[in-house]
């Protein structure tokens, strides 16, 4: 016969701490802050989409996709929604991914990306 094992240490509570809450490093509609994004965003949507996706170490055909912002939200800890994500790349796609690049190039250049 097998004696039954005994528990000799109580299951512990581990709270996790949310990450910091950071918010997006230029407006939505800050495309003078840098004009070259702006500019590849304008007339090259699809290339923006692509230098976003291989910043992010993500397929090509990701860079322009709602999943792409709600990651990169999340992982920062910006505020905002999946609904939130959606609308903005449904009203304004070229001021979104332009805003999504702008922060990828801030953040990297504040050693955070």
């Amino acid at each position: 016969m097998n004696p039954q094992p005994v528990i000799t240490q109580q299951p512990q509570v581990v709270v996790i701490q949310p990450s910091q809450q950071s918010y997006w490093q230029t407006g939505l509609c800050d495309c003078f802050s840098d004009c070259g994004v702006c500019l590849c965003g304008t007339f090259c949507y699809v290339c923006l989409g692509c230098q976003v996706a291989a910043d992010m170490n993500e397929c090509c055909l990701c860079g322009t996709s709602v999943a792409m912002r709600s990651v990169y939200r999340t992982k920062y800890g910006i505020p905002g929604s999946i609904c939130d994500d959606y609308c903005t790349l449904w009203c304004y796609p070229q001021c979104a991914l332009c805003q999504l690049k702008r922060d990828i190039n801030r953040r990297r250049a504040l050693g955070i990306f």
